[in-house]
């Protein structure tokens, strides 16, 4: 009976009991440990946040600068396949007209054709009245020939026009697809800007368009402005174009920066300079890198108000300047167009389009 008894457990001793508690304790600080590891996401410095919002920013306002240009192109593809499809519709018509005309003058002459030309002669009751319209239906064949030759050069034409159409369709879509893919790496890189700042605390965030230049939006700075900010100039009063460019410029102090926009209500950089030169009956391509290229270039020394000052080593950025070191901006989303100094951003050149 002995043998089938449940033996007899021996009860822990006290060191024993503080062992296992203490691995136990161990256990669960070290799954804490990981589980903090896995799951805790660092919270970035502020100064860690604004240098990926710049960069991030950089990036957009480049894809924005490209958009532009993908949109100048898209449209002026969309323009030229129009015009090919007018002018294949002008051309059908008129080829639909001559090959009526054509058809009924078949149709006449099968109706009348049952005797052959020996044979009207012989029966005509006034040979001479036959020759006579014999002569007039000769130079109608003759006339009939020509016209059964531009029919056949208008449905070459209407041919050539549908396949040029069919080329610039393919280019439209094309250019179409760019914009699509330029429009979504910008509100992308917008998108994980503004998550990064919805991190930062209010105090956080206020510091950050502070130093960025992206805060609330003021007027001119007067004379002895803080901070070391030297005032803005009043806009030239001389009647030239540039002063009417720069006055345009003053005018839209305060309005949103607005990727891809060009005005009235708001800009984004290339699309503020380019109606602010519209204004002064200008015509400046709509993107940065054309833009810089539109005018005379001038040096950092030699600028003058109404000049286009263009920054970072890609050229994505364009500001107009108005003197004194200031130049007017859209800077980037979030932010208004305004007052800035040209040295607070890379320098990449200046051109001056009149």
């Amino acid at each position: 009976m002995a043998s089938h008894r449940k033996p007899r457990q021996r009860p822990l001793s006290g060191g024993t009991v503080r062992t296992a508690a203490t691995l136990a304790l161990a256990g669960a600080a070290t799954a804490t440990a990981f589980e903090g590891t896995s799951h805790a996401e660092p919270r970035p410095t502020p100064a860690q946040v604004k240098a990926e919002v710049d960069r991030l920013y950089g990036d957009a306002e480049a894809a924005t600068e490209r958009y532009n240009g993908a949109k100048v192109k898209a449209d002026e593809a969309e323009r030229a396949l129009t015009g090919l499809r007018d002018e294949a519709a002008r051309k059908e018509d008129r080829l639909n007209t001559a090959r009526r005309s054509l058809g009924a003058l078949a149709a006449t002459q099968y109706r009348s054709g049952g005797l052959g030309p020996a044979l009207q002669l012989a029966m005509a009751t006034d040979p001479q009245d036959y020759l006579e319209r014999a002569s007039l239906l000769t130079r109608a064949g003759d006339r009939t020939a020509a016209d059964v030759a531009s029919v056949r050069r208008g449905l070459d034409e209407v041919g050539q026009l549908r396949a040029r159409a069919a080329g610039q369709l393919a280019d439209l879509r094309a250019r179409q697809d760019e914009l699509a893919g330029q429009k979504a790496l910008v509100e992308d890189r917008l998108a994980t800007a503004r998550r990064l700042l919805a991190r930062l605390t209010a105090e956080e965030r206020a510091a950050y368009e502070a130093q960025s230049g992206t805060g609330p939006a003021g007027g001119p700075a007067p004379a002895g402005a803080p901070g070391g900010a030297s005032p803005a100039p009043p806009a030239p009063s001389d009647g030239s174009r540039a002063a009417r460019a720069v006055a345009f410029a003053y005018a839209a102090i305060g309005k949103p920066y607005v990727w891809g926009a060009t005005g009235p209500g708001s800009y984004d950089c290339s699309g503020l300079t380019q109606a602010a030169w519209r204004s002064a009956g200008v015509s400046l391509p709509r993107t940065t890198y054309t833009q810089i290229n539109a005018g005379q270039r001038v040096t950092r020394d030699r600028l003058a108000p109404g000049d286009l000052v263009f920054f970072y080593a890609g050229v994505t950025h364009v500001g107009m300047y108005v003197g004194n070191g200031q130049m007017i901006h859209a800077p980037r989303p979030g932010s208004t167009v305004r007052l800035a100094p040209v040295d607070s951003m890379p320098w990449a050149g200046a051109s001056r389009p009149a």
